[in-house]
C-alpha cells in the first residue's frame, strides 16, 4: 500500500520550466551497448546519437573522433573516457 501513496506525492525533483536540454545523457547511450566494445563499433551502432555535453549537443562519433582509445573493456572505461574529452559537469541552458 506504501507505494500508492508514494505515486501521489508527485515528482521527487523540482522540474525547470525552461527548454528541455538537447541530446541524450551519455549514460543512454552506453546503456545501449553490450560490453566489451571497440571504437569502430560503437560508431557504428549509436555514432549518430547526440549525447549532452557541459558545451552543447555533440554526435558521439564527434565525441570519438578525440578519444585516443580503440577498446572499450567496460562501459566504465566507455564513460571515463568521452567525459575526460567531452566534460562531465552542468549542461548549460539558455536561461
Amino acid at each position: 500500500m506504501a507505494d500508492d501513496d508514494a505515486e501521489d506525492e508527485g515528482p521527487v525533483v523540482e522540474l525547470g520550466d525552461g527548454e528541455p536540454v538537447d541530446g541524450a545523457p551519455l549514460a543512454q547511450v552506453a546503456s545501449r551497448l553490450t560490453w566489451p566494445q571497440q571504437a569502430s563499433s560503437i560508431r557504428q551502432k549509436e555514432g549518430d546519437a547526440v549525447v549532452r555535453t557541459p558545451s552543447g549537443p555533440q554526435t558521439l562519433s564527434d565525441v570519438l573522433d578525440r578519444v585516443d582509445e580503440t577498446y572499450f573493456d567496460t562501459r566504465q572505461t566507455f564513460v571515463h573516457e568521452i567525459r575526460a574529452v567531452a566534460g562531465d559537469g552542468p549542461v548549460e541552458t539558455s536561461n
